[in-house]
C-alpha cells in the first residue's frame, strides 16, 4: 500500500527495551490489506514507548520513557531510521506520550506531572533541551494512583490554536497556549473524580472530544469550542458491556477518520470496544478479544484498527465492519513489550 504520494507506506512501533522490547521497529504495510511485515530495529534508545512523526514524514521523534526523561529524533530513510543527533532531555520524569506543535516536540512527562516544550530547526531535528516546563499541580481521591499530579498526554486541537493535555493524577484536562516556547495554561477542566483520564481523542469536524478514564473504565464525551478553547463535559459512559471480571484499565482511544465510530482498548480485560457515534452521546456496540494480552496503544490506518498488545508482545490488526464499525482480526506481527504504533 502506498500513500499519494506513490512512496510505500510504513509502520513505526514502539516497545519498552527494559521488558525485553526491540526499541523502534519498522514495518511494511501491505499494498493488499493490513498485514504488517518487520523491515528493521534500532535499539539506540532506551524505552521509546511513543512515536509521533513530523509534518511531511521525514523525522521520527520517540520519547525515552526513564526517570530522566528524553526525547530522540530519527531521520527516516529507506527501511532504517538513523538517529538525528544525541538525545535530549525533557526535564521531567517517565515521558509516555509527545506530539509535534509549531517548531516544538511536545512531551507529557508521567513521573513527574509536567508537560514540556522541546524546540526542534527547521530540518526537523532537536535544537536542544527543554525550552520549558509546565508543572501541573493537585491529585485526586486515588490513594495510590492520585497522589500528584501524572501528565499522560499532550496534543494540539486540531484547529492548532490550543494545546491540551491530561493529567491522571488531577482528574483535568488543562487547555493551554504556545507562546513562542512557553506553555501557558487558560483553563483546566474538571472531569469525573476518581476517573484518572489518560487519552483524549478528537472527532474529526473537531466539535467534540472523548476522554478515555483509567481508573474507571468510562469514555466522557466533551463538546470543544475551538474558537475560544472550551472544553464542556456532556455524559460519561462505561467502555464494557458488564461488570469487569478482573482489573479493568483503558489504555488507548480512537476515531474514525468518517467520524462515525469510536474505539477503546482495555487492559487485563484485553477487549476493544466499538462506539457508535450518535450526536453528543457514544452507543456502546460491543467488545472483541485484542488478539493479545495488556492492549497499550491502538491506532487507525486506511481501514484496518492496529493494536500494540505490550505484555504479548505483538501487534495485531483488525479489518473494519464498514457497517458496524466493529473489528475482526485478521493477524498480528511479533514485537516483544509493543508499547504503540504509528503510520507513516
Amino acid at each position: 500500500m502506498t500513500d499519494g504520494g506513490g512512496r510505500r507506506r510504513r509502520a513505526f512501533i514502539g516497545s519498552f527495551t527494559a521488558a525485553g522490547g526491540p526499541g523502534i521497529v519498522t514495518a511494511a504495510v501491505a499494498a493488499d490489506g493490513g498485514a504488517l511485515t518487520a523491515l528493521s530495529r534500532v535499539d539506540s534508545v532506551a524505552d521509546p514507548s511513543y512515536l509521533a512523526l513530523a509534518p511531511g514524514g521525514q523525522i521520527l521523534y520517540a520519547v525515552s520513557e526513564t526517570a530522566e526523561g528524553a526525547v530522540a529524533a530519527f531521520r527516516v530513510t529507506g527501511e532504517r531510521p538513523v538517529k538525528a543527533g544525541t538525545p535530549v532531555p525533557v526535564g521531567g520524569d517517565s515521558p509516555t506520550h509527545l506530539s509535534v506543535h509549531d517548531g516544538h516536540v511536545l512531551t507529557a512527562n508521567y513521573g513527574s506531572g509536567s508537560v514540556t516544550t522541546v524546540p526542534v530547526r527547521a530540518d526537523g531535528t532537536l535544537a536542544g533541551a527543554a525550552s520549558d516546563v509546565l508543572r501541573h499541580k493537585g491529585s485526586g481521591p486515588h490513594t495510590l494512583r492520585q497522589q500528584g499530579p501524572h501528565a499522560h498526554q499532550v496534543q494540539p486541537d486540531p484547529s492548532g490554536r490550543w494545546i491540551v493535555s491530561v493529567d491522571l493524577g488531577t482528574d483535568s484536562v488543562r487547555v493551554c497556549t504556545l507562546a513562542g516556547s512557553r506553555l501557558e495554561v487558560r483553563r483546566e477542566v474538571a472531569l469525573r473524580p476518581g476517573s484518572g483520564p489518560r487519552h483524549l481523542a478528537f472527532h474529526p469536524d473537531g466539535t467534540r472530544a472523548y476522554v478515555l478514564g483509567e481508573l474507571t473504565p468510562t469514555v466522557t464525551v466533551c463538546r470543544w469550542d475551538a474558537a475560544a478553547g472550551l472544553l464542556e463535559p456532556l455524559t460519561v459512559g462505561q467502555v464494557l458491556s458488564g461488570v469487569p471480571s478482573g482489573d479493568a484499565f483503558p489504555s488507548g482511544i480512537v476515531a474514525s477518520p468518517d467520524g462515525r465510530f469510536v474505539w477503546t482498548a482495555t487492559r487485563g480485560e484485553d477487549v476493544l470496544s466499538t462506539f457508535a457515534v450518535e450526536g453528543d452521546e457514544l452507543r456502546l456496540v460491543g467488545t472483541v478479544p485484542c488478539g493479545g494480552k495488556w492492549p497499550r496503544a491502538i491506532a487507525e490506518s486506511a481501514g484496518f484498527l492496529y493494536v500494540a498488545n505490550e505484555r504479548s508482545g505483538e501487534v495485531a490488526w483488525f479489518a473494519i465492519d464498514p457497517d458496524t464499525g466493529l473489528p475482526r482480526y485478521e493477524g498480528a506481527l511479533g514485537v516483544p513489550a509493543a508499547s504503540c504504533v504509528i503510520f507513516g
